[in-house]
Parts: C-alpha cells; structure tokens; sequence
C-alpha cells in the first residue's frame, strides 16, 4: 500500500538543514534526472510580489475558466492540507497522486540536500507536465528571482503585485534590493503586468523589462482600475470596462483586480472573462466570514473574520477593508510569526480595533510567544490587550463582554490554516 503523502511529506522536511535557502542549484539537479518536467507544463503565468499574489492568481484563473480554459495553478503556503498548493485542470490534485509523485521525486532525488519547497515544487511542475490544459498559474514562494518556480524559461506572462518590505533576511534591506529579487522573473520578450508600486520599485523593474526587452504593462501608465459609484472600472488603451466591484473585500482587491484584468487582457479574454474574473474567485483567509462550524457557534450573535496578511502592507489592507464595514465593535485575536515585523503589521489597525487578544501559533516552530505578540500590541498603540491561550479561549473572552461583537482572527496565514482546520 502507498505512503500517505503526510508520511512523505515529514520526511522531505529532512533533506536540508535549513527551511529557506535561495539558489536553484539543487532543483535543476532534481528537475534534470526526472527529465525536465519544466520544460513540458502548459504555458506558465508566473506571479511574484509582497502582497496580492494569492489573490490575483485567483482573479486570473477565474477569468481564464470563464474563457472554457484548463487551468493548474500553484500556490503556498497551504493552509488546512497540502494538496491545496497543487491544483490539477481545475481540481486539488488527489491523495494518491500526490503521494505517487512524491514518492518519485523521492527516489529521483536520491537522499541529496534540497529544501522542501524545492522537491515539492518539482513534484507540481512533474504534476502539470503529465495532465493537459490551456493554462498553468505559478505563485512564487519567496523572492522570485532564487525562488524554486523560476526555472521556468519563457512563461506567457509575468505579473508583480505590489512590493514592499518584506523576508528582508533574504531579500535585502531596502525595497529596490527587494525589487530586484522580485522582478527576477522578468524574462526576455515576455510581457509583464506590474500592479501599484512605489517609485523605487517601479524603476528597478523597468529597467530590468527595459534590458530584457519586456513589454511592461504597469498600473498608472498603460491601465487603470478604480471605484467610482459603487462599480469597478477599469481603462486600457483597448478601452473601458464597467465592471461589479470584487467579490472578495476589501479596497486592496481593486487594485489586485485590476492586474488580473491586464493579465486576461493581454491573453485576449474578452468583458466576460473579466467580469468572472472579479465576480467568482475564491481565495480563503482574506477577509473570510467564517458562517458555519465549531468556532462560530462558540462565537454565537458575534460575526467571525479571518485574514492571513501578516506584514505592513497587509495590516493596511486590514484597516482599510474594516474602515469600511459596517460600524461594530471589533476585536482581533492576532498570531504572529517570529520573523515579522510585527508592530509594522499592528499599526494601523489600532484605531479599527477595540481590543487584541495574542495567541500563539499551534505547531509552528517560529510563533511569536503571545506575550510578545501582546508587547508588540501595547508598543504600537493598542490601549486593551490580554494573551489567551488558544483562538477558542479568546474567542469566549471577547463574547463574554461583547456578545454583538465582530471578532478578526488575523497575523499569520499558518495560524489562519490552524483556524480552518479547528473549524472543519
């Protein structure tokens, strides 16, 4: 009987010493004896940037689906089970192929050091050499230009989201350093959609496009998207879309529509496709209303959130999305992970907050003890803070004074996994 891809996946967390190490030198080894699977996936549209890459994949692959397209599609972390990194034509692939392809990398790899995001993006890329479709979706995981989904040579399309600062222990300090790690996707002739960027950032990755002969297609000069009257509109010069606002909330889903639509654009998807686009993704953990399960009826006549953003840019987008929710006392119960820029991440959300409960993370290795977490909260301004010592615990403490409450469960994508798992 097969291994359990579980099984599998604990031990290929042992290959390498270290969880991050950027080179590609280990994955082209491992992708040359499977017979470069790489070189046989559907065309690639490859997706890098600090924030809005989950999302705008999602868009694009809504679009694409609406056009009668097979799509695989990419992405990490996972949040409840890995198979959901790995989307087959349209579906998460399956246990046993899962662990029948691990298995194979597995036995290719021969005992070699390789980090585990290496053997199981090589896993994906064999994964899509094997099954037909139109399209596959490539989030990077971390960087892009060292990231393990960069060994692709000639994608459809490149898209940057916004960048900010972010993993700076391997990206470098300042946001052009971070730039230039992320526009390392840009290849030769391909064309690129650039999403919102901050001046420093936009000028690295037009130099780059510029050297590599990319066309760019960049937010404020060749697109753009806005809210007027409670619509989207977005403008290129093949014209103008009038379009419904996105489906998932938030300001910042405007933006990250926007590039979706570029992307579809520029594959030739027609108002339709673009509609679908902004009206049907699906992408857990971004401002989700939690409706059913075991942590909802805990929280009883209180609504409950979840969002995985976990740096600056993301506690922005936090802000903003709960700005402009219906006026209701709201209380966050907030997990972090020890590489964060945590009060960053907390700023801006202590106005739209009237308490943070801190918690820790279960079963990951690099949680913030909530008590940090809680001294992070008080640093950057929160005046009503306590530790609790799981999401249920907080969950009681805040309805108990505040039945009418809406509750954000918020700070890390591993602790929203965590959440979605507890609530089935």
């Amino acid at each position: 009987m097969a291994q359990a891809s579980d099984e599998i996946l604990a031990r290929l967390m042992g290959l390498h010493p270290k969880i991050i190490d950027l080179t590609l030198d280990r994955l082209e080894q491992l992708l040359a004896a499977l017979d470069h699977p790489e070189t046989r996936i559907p065309p690639a549209i490859h997706l890098a940037g600090t924030n809005g890459k989950g999302s705008t994949q999602a868009m694009i692959r809504a679009g694409l689906e609406a056009m009668g397209k097979s799509v695989h599609a990419y992405t990490s972390p996972h949040l409840a089970r890995f198979h959901e990194r790995i989307r087959l034509a349209g579906a998460l692939i399956s246990e046993p192929a899962l662990s029948a392809l691990l298995d194979e990398c597995e036995a290719a790899n021969g005992g070699a050091n390789i980090t585990f995001f290496e053997i199981t993006t090589a896993a994906a890329f064999l994964a899509f050499s094997r099954t037909s479709a139109d399209y596959t979706l490539l989030e990077v995981g971390l960087g892009g230009r060292l990231d393990a989904t960069n060994v692709i040579d000639k994608p459809a399309l490149s898209v940057l989201t916004p960048i900010s600062i972010d993993h700076t222990q391997f990206l470098g300090e300042t946001l052009p350093e971070i730039a230039g790690e992320k526009a390392g996707i840009i290849k030769r002739g391909v064309p690129v959609i650039v999403g919102p960027q901050e001046d420093a950032a936009l000028e690295v990755i037009e130099a780059r496009a510029a050297r590599l002969g990319a066309p760019v297609f960049a937010f404020g000069q060749q697109w753009n998207v806005f809210e007027e009257r409670g619509r989207l509109i977005y403008q290129d010069e093949n014209g103008l879309l009038d379009l419904p606002l996105p489906n998932l909330p938030g300001p910042h889903q405007i933006m990250n529509a926007g590039a979706a639509i570029a992307a579809l654009r520029t594959l030739g998807a027609d108002e339709a496709a673009c509609e679908a686009a902004v009206t049907r993704a699906q992408w857990p953990a971004r401002m989700q209303r939690l409706r059913n399960g075991p942590l909802v009826d805990l929280a009883g006549t209180a609504e409950l959130w979840l969002d995985g953003g976990h740096n600056p840019a993301g506690g922005d987008a936090v802000a903003a999305t709960l700005a402009r929710m219906p006026a209701r006392p709201t209380h966050l119960i907030c997990g972090m992970l020890n590489t964060k820029d945590v009060t960053g991440y907390m700023r801006p959300l202590v106005d739209k907050a009237a308490s943070l409960y801190a918690v820790e993370i279960p079963g990951e290795p690099n949680t913030l003890p909530a008590s940090e977490t809680e001294a992070a909260a008080r640093k950057a301004g929160f005046g009503t803070t306590a530790c609790a010592a799981d999401v249920a615990t907080a969950i009681a403490a805040i309805t108990a004074q505040d039945p009418a409450a809406r509750i954000l469960i918020c700070g890390s994508l591993y602790l929203a996994g965590q959440v979605l798992k507890e609530n089935g």
